[in-house]
């Protein structure tokens, strides 16, 4: 990638005469600091926040009525502001449904950037690289009467580590080995029998960011990762056994490979320690280089980089690793899962694919009727592709791209498929139901409760590696997904296929 010349002149002038320097960022004012933020209706389910101070774009917010009072009661229309100001960015700053506050961007905030003139901001990624998604199907049927859900989802339990610091003893990489994985990603794992053939077809870039550069990878990343690979870890991280009770689009369930009273199961993970400590080490370096290239900022948390400096490589180097491992470990727990219903049932599983949730990526978008190259950053959000993209696997050219969006673990789940319309949003959806209380906050509202035997008199086989994660996982802490995903159908993002209700879930 070419350094513009701008860019390196502005390296040059910065490396005479402040090496060394203790940084010392000036804040601009924020441009709805302190005040409510307007929000303008454009239809049914997009509203605006007009250009003000320093934003560069507007806003867009996509959300049907009944959800904009959850959005308020937090900054994240604020934040959602706040990212229109970087440098270079295109279109819109957009929030999906599920939008709430996060690190720097907004849980749910996508941006995309000019390849020549924008900048990364690892706030637009966010601590866990490629948390994502894996849905999976089964040929086994829920009413199938040798079925003991909670004889399975105790068998996952045991097969797959969850919980903090969480590790698989049987699983030991090298160094070098570790290298291949950041490197080589699902093709890691496909060469050493964790993967079956079909699965990197399925899954988002085939499961494997090429521009992966594990030199750019601390030891300190490193030595949190080697342990971790094919493990949940914790929070809101769940290996879901589910039931098909709704198919609304039958040709694309069909090409899904969903049919109703079917057991499916989903993985939420992410890149664990690894991709946490990237993104540690990235901020330190990213608030050099905003007084470096005299970038303003309005939030410390928004620290970036030029996408043709330095620091922007290395960084994009170290995410794309860390994205990969993700991938890997995604995978990994697919294959002991894999064993888990075939050691029970005889019953296999396939990918029907997986999503990124946290990442950075160029990709050709076409603005203002020109197809442009641009970094698009989608944080808490999904990628949306329309049928008849060039990127969909040969299976799904004709249906569109599966869209997973998880819900909570005492209602329901959605498979949708990308729709025309997100092209307005970067080909982007929602990526989940989107909380509505703080961990802190569920945990005060229900310490007392018996969550896991509340959903189990539901029906609902609930195992978690602690007390408390499933008290901070309660189902009241987040938004009813079906509401968030009417906005995202309403709004011309995705399409409802098929409606997932959980029977059993393993919590990290």
């Amino acid at each position: 990638m070419s350094k513009s010349r701008k860019t390196r002149d502005k390296e040059q002038q910065a490396s005479k005469g402040r090496r060394g320097r203790k940084s010392s960022i000036e804040i601009a004012t924020p441009p709805y600091g302190g005040s409510p933020v307007p929000l303008e209706p454009i239809d049914g389910v997009r509203w605006r926040i007009p250009k003000k101070g320093l934003m560069r774009v507007d806003g867009v917010i996509y959300a049907g009525k009944d959800l904009l009072p959850d959005l308020r009661e937090d900054r994240c229309l604020e934040q959602v502001a706040n990212v229109a100001t970087l440098p270079g960015i295109v279109g819109e700053s957009l929030a999906m449904p599920d939008i709430h506050w996060g690190y720097g961007f907004p849980i749910g905030g996508v941006a995309a950037f000019d390849e020549e003139e924008g900048v990364v901001s690892p706030g637009g990624v966010g601590y866990d690289i490629n948390c994502g998604v894996r849905l999976l199907v089964s040929d086994l049927p829920a009413d199938d009467p040798s079925v003991n859900i909670r004889k399975l989802t105790q068998a996952l339990y045991e097969a797959i580590p969850a919980g903090v610091g969480s590790k698989r003893k049987d699983l030991r990489i090298s160094a070098g080995e570790l290298d291949q994985v950041m490197q080589q990603g699902v093709g890691w794992a496909a060469k050493n029998g964790f993967a079956e053939a079909h699965d990197a077809e399925h899954i988002e870039e085939g499961g494997c960011l090429p521009n992966a550069d594990p030199s750019s990878v601390s030891s300190r990343a490193r030595l949190r990762g080697r342990g971790q690979l094919g493990t949940l870890g914790s929070g809101n991280h769940f290996a879901e056994i589910g039931m098909v009770d709704t198919i609304y689009q039958r040709e694309a369930a069909r090409a899904f490979g969903l049919k109703e009273r079917q057991i499916t199961l989903m993985i939420h993970s992410g890149s664990r320690g690894l991709g946490h400590q990237v993104c540690t080490d990235s901020l330190q370096e990213m608030l050099r280089a905003v007084e470096r290239y005299e970038i303003p900022l309005v939030d410390r948390q928004l620290c970036c980089s030029p996408i043709t400096s330095s620091e922007a490589k290395r960084y994009l180097g170290a995410m794309a690793a860390a994205a990969n491992y993700a991938f890997v470990n995604r995978q990994v727990m697919t294959h002991w899962a894999r064993q888990v219903f075939k050691r029970l049932y005889g019953a296999s599983l396939i990918t029907v694919y997986d999503v990124c949730h946290n990442i950075a990526k160029f990709e050709r978008h076409l603005v203002d009727g020109v197809s442009r190259r641009l970094l698009v950053h989608r944080k808490g959000a999904t990628r949306a592709l329309s049928r008849g993209h060039e990127d969909l696997p040969a299976a799904y050219r004709d249906a569109g791209q599966p869209v997973i969006i998880p819900g909570d673990m005492g209602r329901y789940s959605f498979v949708l498929r990308g729709a025309q319309a997100s092209e307005r949003t970067f080909a982007s959806a929602c990526h989940g139901a989107g909380r509505l209380l703080s961990r802190s906050e569920a945990k005060r509202r229900f310490a007392s409760e018996d969550v896991a035997g509340r959903l189990a008199c539901r029906g609902i086989v609930v195992i978690g590696a602690s007390r408390a994660t499933v008290i901070e996982e309660v189902p009241e802490a987040y938004k009813d997904v079906a509401r968030v995903v009417d906005a995202v159908q309403e709004g011309g993002l995705a399409d409802k296929v098929a409606r997932i209700r959980p029977i059993g879930c393993v919590k990290g």
